[in-house]
């Protein structure tokens, strides 16, 4: 398993982690701003560089590689459109907990939660496809 892999993978932890407190628990506002700040410096200190190295996740088969080396960057392509989706979620994930600080009344805060935790569901679906080997109907 690529150190990349390993990276990605662990992302999806916290995101998980996070979405289950967000979801499970009578968490404030304070702490779920404090996981998102984690969420977010963990984004920008293993994630973003993976896309300045060339990231090469799904290094498994041989057809994935023989792809990369007839188009090297179209992988990188497709990862770097994903991690500047991922990049503009995190950032409303930000806003929504300001949102959530800011609910009076108790369906507004539950709604809040609601969105927050469909924020970071669709963070854990961008890192699946990343970790996915491309779709020959993708090209």
């Amino acid at each position: 398993m690529s150190l990349n892999r390993e990276k990605y993978q662990a992302f999806v932890t916290l995101l998980e982690q996070l979405r289950s407190d967000a979801t499970t628990t009578q968490i404030v506002a304070p702490e779920l701003r404090q996981g998102i700040a984690s969420l977010q410096q963990f984004f920008r200190q293993q994630i973003v560089p993976l896309a300045d190295v060339g990231v090469g996740v799904g290094e498994a088969s041989g057809r994935e590689a023989s792809c990369r080396e007839a188009s090297p960057q179209g992988e990188d392509w497709r990862v770097q459109s994903y991690q500047t989706e991922m990049s503009k979620q995190l950032r409303l994930l930000e806003i929504d907990v300001m949102f959530l600080q800011g609910a009076r009344q108790a369906s507004t805060a539950q709604t809040r939660l609601q969105t927050i935790s469909d924020r970071l569901t669709i963070l854990i679906q961008y890192c699946d496809a990343i970790l996915q080997p491309e779709v020959e109907g993708e090209k």
